[in-house]
């Protein structure tokens, strides 16, 4: 066991910088790729079933962004906080608060379960529905709800593997809820003739399976950190609260991604469901189309705190010009893929001439504006990952909060629909620019040397 650790800590703080990033960024891109596909799909059946059923899944994306926010929250938190004990070679440290994090997260789960089946027709009317959305939004969604401890454990444990440096593993897990949901949903939907309850019940039930697989690796002595009920006992108030303002800035990011959503949804609610459809549509293929840039930054995430915490400074910087100039150039295709091939794209998933046209000026200004992320992301995940909680939770709100809301609210008054389309392309154009200086402002202050050159130095002295 002790070969198996210290060849674990080698891969990470020795590995080229280059090929470890790319390494641990390709099972996270291809379990978002799967994962998306299925979204892609899932939007394409329930699009069978007509315009507001397609809309209600808009309706639904937006709460589920709120489930993500949870995961999320214990996940980065937990994980950033393991991958630098890790660094430290302090394993124990790492093994309690991934105990920690899990179990907050299948509680705070739970909770917003609870809260969602009480409040459930409030709910999705709050969410942005229509009166001829709610009721499919309603019954998709229910499903959602009952899976909700699941869905947020399973963000959890696969971020707590990225971090670790074992992202293979949470691939697994996810992979097997993706394909599982892209299998059940024609014969749940179609087969068995249960329409959007057979999508709703597709999703609880492949996201069951995969929170049974990724907490198999953590029980089965495949990761580095335990789950146990040994750890439980050596959790402290001051490990949550550390944990909490750690994964803050992801929480913000996707709490904010939730709110957004709902706005947006309510805005476009105006133009009718075509609208609702359209942006719907329009948010998952640009997901869809990044994510591997976006998977790229998450490779860099468990180096960047694993080698912060060994104290390694020179591979973050390696690390983070290798992530924004790689980044950059796939955004780039993608944009150039995305504008030739725009309006066949929206087709694919709603054939309504209202939908397309509405989709395709969306999906065009939000590809050329994506040209921006790159620099805006890979900084956001190295403050993170680096424990820099107040700067990362700055830069987390301001796309989809502090810029993209009032921009929507403002833009939709002004310029009507065309200021709903134009409001996410200029908050991501306006990010840029604001986080230039938090970029240069880390790594000014970040030390100049490594941990063995200043141990070389002692000596010498």
């Amino acid at each position: 066991m002790k070969h198996t650790k210290q060849t674990q800590y080698d891969k990470m703080t020795k590995t080229p910088v280059s090929r470890l990033i790319l390494g641990l960024s390709v099972p996270t891109i291809i379990s978002m790729l799967v994962t998306n596909i299925y979204n892609l799909v899932d939007t394409a059946f329930v699009g069978q079933l007509g315009t507001s059923a397609s809309g209600a899944v808009g309706i639904v994306f937006g709460f589920m962004t709120v489930i993500q926010a949870v995961g999320f929250l214990f996940g980065q938190g937990a994980g950033s906080i393991l991958s630098r004990a890790l660094g430290e070679k302090d394993r124990d440290k790492a093994s309690v608060h991934a105990t920690a994090g899990f179990l907050s997260s299948f509680s705070a789960g739970l909770l917003v379960g609870i809260l969602g089946l009480i409040f459930l027709g409030g709910m999705v009317r709050l969410l942005g529905s229509t009166e001829t959305i709610a009721p499919y939004a309603e019954t998709y969604i229910t499903y959602i709800l009952i899976a909700a401890p699941f869905m947020c454990s399973c963000l959890t444990l696969n971020n707590l593997l990225r971090y670790e440096g074992k992202a293979a593993l949470g691939m697994i897990g996810l992979m097997v809820g993706a394909v599982l949901n892209m299998a059940g949903d024609p014969i749940l939907m179609f087969g068995l003739d249960m329409g959007i309850a057979g999508a709703g019940l597709s999703t609880a039930v492949s996201q069951f399976i995969s929170w049974l697989v990724l907490l198999f690796m953590f029980l089965s002595g495949r990761t580095e950190s335990k789950i146990s009920f040994s750890c439980m006992k050596k959790i402290r108030p001051a490990m949550l609260a550390d944990i909490f303002a750690t994964g803050f800035p992801s929480m913000l990011r996707q709490g904010l991604n939730s709110l957004a959503t709902v706005l947006l949804n309510a805005q476009c609610a105006v133009y009718g469901d075509a609208a609702v459809a359209a942006m719907s549509i329009v948010s998952r293929i640009i997901f869809f189309a990044f994510s591997i840039a976006l998977g790229i930054g998450q490779g860099l995430q468990p180096v960047a705190a694993f080698n912060y915490g060994a104290r390694k400074f020179s591979r973050l910087k390696k690390g983070f010009l290798f992530t924004v100039v790689t980044a950059e150039s796939i955004i780039i295709v993608g944009t150039i893929l995305l504008i030739v091939f725009s309006g066949s794209l929206i087709g694919l998933f709603r054939d309504d001439p209202d939908v397309i046209e509405i989709g395709t000026r969306a999906l065009i200004l939000q590809a050329i504006a994506s040209m921006a992320l790159p620099p805006c992301m890979t900084t956001e995940m190295l403050l993170q990952s680096t424990g820099k909680r107040l700067h990362a939770s700055l830069l987390s709100s301001l796309r989809n909060g502090l810029l993209f809301i009032p921009l929507l609210l403002i833009l939709a008054q002004l310029r009507g629909l065309a200021g709903i389309q134009e409001a996410m392309p200029i908050a991501l154009c306006l990010s840029l620019p604001i986080t230039a200086p938090f970029t240069v402002g880390f790594f000014r202050r970040l030390p100049k040397e490594d941990r063995e050159e200043v141990e070389d130095n002692s000596l010498e002295e």
